[in-house]
């Protein structure tokens, strides 16, 4: 270790084995966890601490501080201290169950039991009281405590199973083995106590694929890596006991180490709130400020003449203090321009939305149970404004379940279903299988089509049979024989799974497996085949081959990759058979299959033994054994005889293509980001549509340099815009670079597509070249990224987020997706084949890709909508509640008095016109969710931030102080010459205070309702509830009995009842709501008329054409008949030959919308068009096709 800013930190780990006093040196972690925050007597400081660090919360903590403060506050300390408390209480309750919950879980995980080895005999412990160095024991299905080193296990040569479900969702078992000199310890009690072996390895981090260190134990050392490791929270299975050692424990395991902080998010919605804010805080000032100094010309110049018979105190006596004493009131009194509800109301309107995801049923997805969830409440109105997708291929796009499709055997193709007179058929559900009867070790659920394989299996065709022999010997498949004829297979992935019991089906059935055999039935016979070697795969290498010798003694090499690569090492003899092959495999790839090539060789025996010797050595070489073992490799796998191609196809999920033609009509582009090969991913995006045969050009960037690249780049954008280019601007142009990119993509006229993979893709993202790759990409309408890693994934994602400032999208479903998941402004998890890794990172999961379409288009419309309706709103209501103190200022001396009783100005906001506020910003809608789907261009004012924006809240400021002067003027104005019925005045200031504050919630009340679009009985009854609540309240607060309880709180007895019970006061509330709403109406009517929103196009239509029956178009599809070449697909992972031949993982026993009407709608006057569309049913539906065009 070494000391850096004050931190010890850990550059290697050393520790012995079963020596407490030796490791504690080192001040390791304990495996004590703790995720929670606070304690008892932590909560309440830390809490408020955190919530006094919001602006807001801090702001009105100081308005109370001057509230408390009797010279400069006309307001009781209550009418902020009972809504601030109100929202910290909130806040802190939620604040303490989310961290209970925290605690449970810490304290469930902490106290669980272990066993310790310690002073030779086991002794039970809690999970927090183990220490790095202990050993300790683990049984079956017990939890692993911490990350360990296997020490010996129940299992021969050491081995252990374990499920990583809890570290990355995966619940296939994994195969873990301990070094061959630990595993002699086996369970004995002394020899492990006894055991003193000094660890060298690497520092905690966050890999979980990888481990490196060093045993030092008997003057020996021996490597160790991440297939001796059991990391914590993993489960030991299918093993009766093993031993392990310490080696991380606590924080510093693994699992902890990858649960660290995410990135804040925060919407856009956020961003502009507290750009808005600071700017209201300004406003705020600069009203203060010039009341401050109205106070002091006027007790300047009138308030002097009243100190003779109405002395002011005696330290007052500057005309200029008075005023900066005014100025400190009114900042209190008009503070009620940014509430603090408004935070809290933002909370529970995004809970709510929230809940509506969680609850869509049309978003259940039955087969796994799976329902939408909203793991985030603070991102919903970011689903309506996305305009990028960058979206994960194999189990995203596709189902990530490999079926075998189709194969080509010496130069023949199978798999395709033919009628009686020969001709080709269309494969549907009701095309009869073939009949694999003959085969009582089959599996039922296995389907194929093309019944002259199997005729061709039945009369011994060799060539058939050593391709079908082959897919049953060449792969690292793990067999489980539960009952007679009962086989379950697991495989390290999918593809291989399919290949495996494709062979089975077929008759050539891979029964088990040892060290040095495997067993298969070939066509009913028992044949047992000695493994002697497996050539494991790599990405490098993209291939496996395993040696195999047959009962007779034969030698051969079997061997599957990818055509690219098996092609360059077939003897010459090969050459037209290859050339064939390569024609069937244009054919699969054009259908969108992924492919394998398949060949084998016959190896001497005594060229085979030299080799096998060159092989142990460099298996057992301490360096450079990688490069030796693949050099050894490449001179095996050459002069192969072909055999054929494997076809298997990944099916796109259900909806895949509707998807996304609406959400690109939606105008959100669409990027795949896959670690696929190019081929393979060319081909799924002709699938969906994302590339069509009718595109202008796909260009292909493939350069290996940074000038490949370069040129690439340069050239697909100067044939895109006609124009060359110099230094990546368009020549000539005078524009500025940031004048360029809106430029260009305005320009660019046609379809285009581009496709890069990941070592070109490398390039263009350094620093030089990226913005001229981002200008490209941004003028393609498709954009595929090819063989890419997860970093490349997120790094695309941040290029997008930075130079665009768009709001982004990434969808996946592996673990490889959870960085790009992480990086976009909004993350979606979808429960696949891949684990749970990217739905624990995510903002949102769903089920299928399908109903990212009803993610956005529906539920994120509507959040978008109703968050920039409440903000509309709750801002509007707030400058017409505050700024009447502000005119109210100019004719009250600048005392900072208060137009309104101090109770109402407390329960404005959390009582009078908070719920139906709520109701509109939870429940309301333009259009119903069908014609969200149909009209997909609505979605397009939450992509240009049209609802609510800065000239958005200057509208609502404006809109606001004529509010506030028609509620002052107009019952000032009535007042000053007016008087009741039996000739005494009404000018009195609480009559006047409560007309008022009566015709302000008159007004806002009738001004929600005209906001309102969607009507609810919640909005029925909150909206005419609050009216009623609000007289209800008033008549009590001027009534005896709460006078005779707090006379000091409620002295105005009977003023409501003597003001409300006079026409004309009736008649000013009347005149006053009329004058502010009105020129809302009239308004709202012209641009209705003149230039009417989607939405109203839309609801206009539905109006008029309600008796009709709707005409559905469906987009024509581009049937795929282009040639493409697929190579290999293969998702196996490195490794498991070596685990397979070395038998550590033996187990020795006695495993659509229709897309109608999505278009542009057309800016045509709405009172022209209701004139078209009420003449007759004809003009109407031609009209209609006008619009959707």
């Amino acid at each position: 270790m070494k000391l850096c800013s004050d931190k010890l930190v850990e550059e290697e780990r050393r520790l012995i084995a079963n020596n407490r006093e030796y490791n504690e040196k080192f001040e390791y972690a304990s495996n004590r966890i703790k995720t929670s925050k606070y304690n008892v007597i932590t909560f309440l400081p830390i809490n408020l601490f955190e919530q006094f660090q919001r602006v807001a919360n801090a702001y009105f903590l100081f308005l109370l501080l001057l509230q408390l403060i009797p010279h400069i506050s006309s307001l009781s300390w209550f009418t902020t201290i009972v809504p601030l408390v109100l929202v910290l209480t909130i806040t802190s309750v939620k604040d303490a169950t989310d961290d209970y919950f925290r605690y449970k879980s810490d304290n469930q995980v902490n106290n669980r039991q272990s066993q310790v080895l310690i002073d030779g005999k086991l002794q039970n412990e809690k999970w927090m009281n183990v220490r790095v160095g202990d050993v300790i024991k683990l049984e079956n299905d017990q939890f692993v405590a911490a990350d360990i080193l296997v020490l010996s296990s129940s299992e021969p040569h050491g081995l252990s199973y374990v499920e990583t479900a809890e570290l990355d969702g995966e619940t296939n078992l994994k195969v873990r083995q301990a070094l061959t000199v630990t595993s002699e310890l086996g369970a004995d009690m002394s020899r492990l106590a006894e055991f003193d072996g000094e660890i060298i390895c690497e520092p905690p981090n966050n890999k979980l694929d990888k481990f490196t260190g060093t045993l030092f134990w008997k003057d020996k050392k021996y490597s160790l890596n991440n297939e001796k490791m059991l990391l914590r929270s993993c489960v030991l299975r299918n093993t009766e006991w093993c031993f392990g050692l310490v080696i991380f424990a606590g924080p510093d395991t693994k699992l902890m180490q990858n649960s660290g902080h995410t990135k804040l998010k925060r919407t856009s919605i956020d961003r502009l709130m507290n750009t808005l804010v600071l700017w209201i805080f300004g406003f705020l000032i600069c009203m203060g400020t010039i009341l401050g100094i109205g106070n002091s010309i006027w007790d300047n110049e009138v308030g002097i003449k009243f100190r003779s018979y109405l002395p002011w105190d005696l330290w007052i006596k500057n005309p200029i203090f008075s005023g900066f004493l005014s100025f400190w009131s009114y900042v209190i009194i008009l503070n009620t321009v940014v509430p603090i509800s408004l935070y809290v109301s933002v909370e529970v309107i995004r809970l709510g939305h929230s809940y509506f995801i969680n609850w869509d049923r049309k978003m259940y997805f039955a087969p796994k149970n799976t329902s939408a969830e909203a793991r985030t409440t603070t991102l919903n109105e970011e689903l309506g404004q996305i305009e990028y997708i960058f979206s994960d291929k194999t189990g995203t796009l596709t189902q990530n379940i490999m079926i075998f499709n189709k194969c080509s055997i010496n130069g023949r193709a199978y798999g395709d279903a033919y009628d009686e007179l020969g001709g080709k058929m269309e494969i549907s559900e009701k095309t009869c299988p073939v009949d694999f009867s003959f085969n009582s070790l089959a599996d039922n659920k296995f389907r194929f089509y093309d019944s002259s394989l199997v005729e061709a299996i039945k009369l011994g065709d060799p060539s058939v049979h050593e391709f079908f022999r082959l897919l049953a010997l060449c792969h690292t498949v793990m067999s489980e024989e539960k009952s007679e004829a009962e086989l379950c297979y697991q495989a390290q992935s999918p593809d291989e799974g399919a290949l495996v019991t494709a062979a089975r089906n077929f008759g050539f059935v891979f029964r088990s497996r040892t060290p040095e055999t495997i067993t298969i039935n070939e066509m009913g016979k028992p044949v047992v085949y000695r493994l002697l070697a497996i050539l494991d795969f790599n990405n490098v290498r993209k291939r496996m081959s395993v040696i195999v010798q047959n009962p007779e003694g034969q030698i051969r090499l079997y061997s599957k990759g990818a055509d690219t690569i098996l092609f360059e090492r077939l003897h010459p003899s090969n050459e037209e058979l290859m050339y064939v092959t390569s024609d069937h495999l244009s054919e699969f790839a054009g259908e969108g299959l992924r492919t394998l090539v398949l060949a084998y060789r016959d190896l001497d025996e005594a060229y085979f033994n030299k080799w096998q010797k060159m092989h142990y050595h460099a298996s057992t070489a301490l360096e450079n054994r990688d490069e030796q073992l693949s050099a050894l490799y490449e001179d095996i796998e050459q002069d192969l005889m072909l055999l054929g191609a494997t076809a298997v196809e990944d099916k796109l999920q259900e909806g895949v293509s509707d998807t996304i033609a609406n959400l690109t009509l939606a105008n959100i582009k669409i990027w795949v980001l896959t670690g696929d090969k190019q081929e393979t991913a060319v081909n799924i995006g002709y699938s969906c549509n994302m590339l069509t045969d009718d595109m202008n050009e796909i260009f292909i960037i493939s350069g290996r340099t940074v000038l490949e690249v370069r040129e690439e780049i340069r050239a697909a954008r100067e044939q895109m815009l006609g124009k060359p280019i110099c230094n990546g601007h368009i020549f000539p142009e005078k524009n500025g670079p940031s004048q360029l990119r809106s430029v260009v993509e305005e320009t660019v006229v046609g379809d285009f597509a581009l496709i890069i993979n990941g070592h070109s893709l490398a390039h263009a993202l350094e620093a030089d070249m990226k913005q001229e790759f981002l200008n490209l990409a941004s003028m393609c309408r498709t954009v595929i990224c090819c063989r890419v890693t997860p970093l490349q994934k997120a790094q695309v994602v941040e290029l997008v987020k930075m130079y665009k400032k768009a709001v982004t999208l990434a969808i996946g479903d592996g673990a490889n997706d959870v960085s790009m998941i992480k990086t976009a402004h909004i993350g979606v998890g979808i429960s696949g084949q891949e684990g749970m890794q990217a739905v624990l990172a995510s903002d949102y999961s769903i089920g299928q890709f399908r109903y990212l379409q009803r993610l956005l288009l529906v539920h994120g419309r509507w959040s978008y909508l109703r968050m920039c309706r409440f903000l509309y709103y709750f801002f509007y209501k707030n400058f017409a509640f505050t700024l009447v103190h502000f005119w109210f200022g100019f004719f009250c001396g600048f005392s900072a008095q208060t137009v309104y009783d101090q109770w109402f100005i407390t329960l404005y906001n959390i009582v009078y016109t908070s719920l139906p506020v709520l109701a509109m910003g939870i429940f309301d809608q333009d259009v119903n969710e069908q014609k969200s789907l149909v009209y997909t261009r609505l979605y397009e004012p939450g992509q240009l931030n049209l609802l609510f924006n800065k000239r958005e809240f200057f509208i609502c400021i404006i809109h606001g102080v004529y509010t506030s002067i028609v509620l002052f003027f107009v019952p000032y104005g009535a007042f000053c010459d007016s008087t009741r019925d039996d000739g005494q005045h009404l000018s009195d200031y609480q009559s006047f205070a409560v007309t008022v504050a009566t015709s302000l919630v008159m007004v806002v009340s009738v001004q929600i309702g005209l906001d309102t679009s969607y009507w609810t009985a919640v909005n029925h009854f909150f909206i005419w509830g609050s009216v009623m609540v609000y007289f209800s309240i008033l008549f009590a607060m001027h009534s005896n009995g709460l006078f005779s309880i707090f006379p000091g709180q409620f002295p105005f007895v009977g003023n409501a009842r003597n003001s409300l019970i006079h026409v004309t006061v009736w008649l000013i509330i009347i005149v006053t709501t009329v004058m502010c709403i009105i020129p809302v109406v009239v308004f709202r009517f012209l641009k209705l008329d003149l230039k009417p929103s989607l939405s109203d196009k839309v609801r206009y239509m539905q109006r008029a054409r309600k008796k009709l029956r709707p005409t559905t178009h469906r987009m024509r599809r581009v049937n795929r008949t282009s040639s493409r070449r697929s190579g290999y697909a293969f998702a196996h992972q490195e490794g498991f030959g070596e685990l397979i031949t070395s038998g550590r993982n033996m187990r020795f026993n006695n495993p659509s919308p229709a897309l109608t009407g999505r278009f542009m709608l057309s800016s045509s006057s709405w009172i022209e068009n209701l004139r078209k569309k009420t003449t007759d049913a004809v003009s109407m539906n031609s009209s209609e096709k006008n619009v959707k065009q």
